[in-house]
């Protein structure tokens, strides 16, 4: 009866994490037992000889996602290494909508990044945003693997040509432009 109770209670709520410290605030939360959801874009990162590597960055940096009942883990929560404070408004702990946590976890690849743009199939017509092809239309490829590039095949006027570009500088159109 208890163990119901607690169920009922919990909810997800906002921690604000000390600058840098999303990562150290999850595992504490974890250790004690609480469910956490820290989301994750992909980024490249150069490093000084020329070499990128993929790397996590936080969606929401300073803040993650905690599930929890306030009545009995807000005090440890609180004063969990990493962690800053509980999100309040006043003196109340508000919790977020469930359906808000998934959606964000449904945007999650299999990769744990969260997936933020649109998808593209091979066969989508793009058009290129920016860059030296700026205003040109292409059919999409493929993503590139460990990377935030994706491959699409330009035709021009009597030219056709592979290229890679940031995945961001292209957007889908419609087939008939």
């Amino acid at each position: 009866m208890k163990s119901e109770q607690t169920q009922e209670r919990l909810g997800w709520y906002v921690i604000h994490t000390k600058h840098k410290q999303e990562d150290r605030a999850e595992n504490n939360l974890r250790a004690w037992g609480v469910e956490t959801f820290n989301p994750k874009l992909k980024t490249r990162r150069t490093r000084a000889g020329s070499s990128s590597v993929v790397v996590g960055k936080p969606l929401f940096p300073q803040y993650i996602f905690a599930r929890f009942d306030p009545t009995h883990m807000l005090h440890k929560i609180t004063f969990t290494r990493g962690v800053h404070e509980v999100v309040r408004f006043g003196e109340q702990t508000i919790p977020l909508d469930n359906e808000m946590i998934a959606i964000m976890r449904m945007r999650v690849g299999d990769d744990g990044f969260i997936k933020i743009g649109e998808e593209f199939k091979a066969g989508d017509t793009v058009l290129v945003k920016d860059g030296p092809f700026r205003n040109f239309i292409g059919i999409f490829e493929r993503e590139l693997k460990e990377s935030e590039r994706v491959r699409i095949l330009l035709t021009t006027v009597s030219f056709q040509s592979h290229i890679v570009l940031e995945r961001d500088s292209i957007k889908k159109i419609a087939a008939n432009v």
